[in-house]
């Protein structure tokens, strides 16, 4: 697949991730249980079982339908559009996850006592 075909399915490997944790969570001083990056636009936003579920809420507000784990060792793509997994995809532009030493849940320092208990 060409990198033109891959923009026009929701992926754009050169693309680079837009940070180490969610951007809204960042922003918010929020906390996160694990990381989805946007192939489309590089956003990072955190997972449905995590308290704010951005990268959920930034497919409806753009649009951009295709996700990849920004989890350590997890290369699998997710389509909101089609409800489709898929293990394996294109290789998108580094760094393929968060750092390994920020802690899942994460990011150090926010993360509450209780965060099992917040976990979707």
């Amino acid at each position: 697949m060409t990198t033109s075909e891959s923009a026009m399915n929701g992926i754009d490997p050169k693309v680079q991730p837009s940070g180490d944790g969610c951007v809204e969570c960042d922003e918010a001083g929020g906390w996160w249980f694990h990381l989805r990056r946007c192939a489309q636009c590089g956003h990072i936003g955190c997972c449905d079982s995590s308290p704010a579920r951005h990268a959920t809420a930034h497919y409806r507000a753009t649009g951009h339908p295709v996700i990849r784990s920004y989890e350590p060792g997890e290369a699998w793509f997710w389509n909101f559009a089609t409800d489709e997994l898929r293990e394996t995809g294109p290789a998108l532009a580094p760094p393929e996850s968060h750092p390994a030493h920020q802690p899942t849940p994460g990011p150090a320092g926010r993360v509450p006592a209780d965060w099992r208990d917040a976990v979707a």
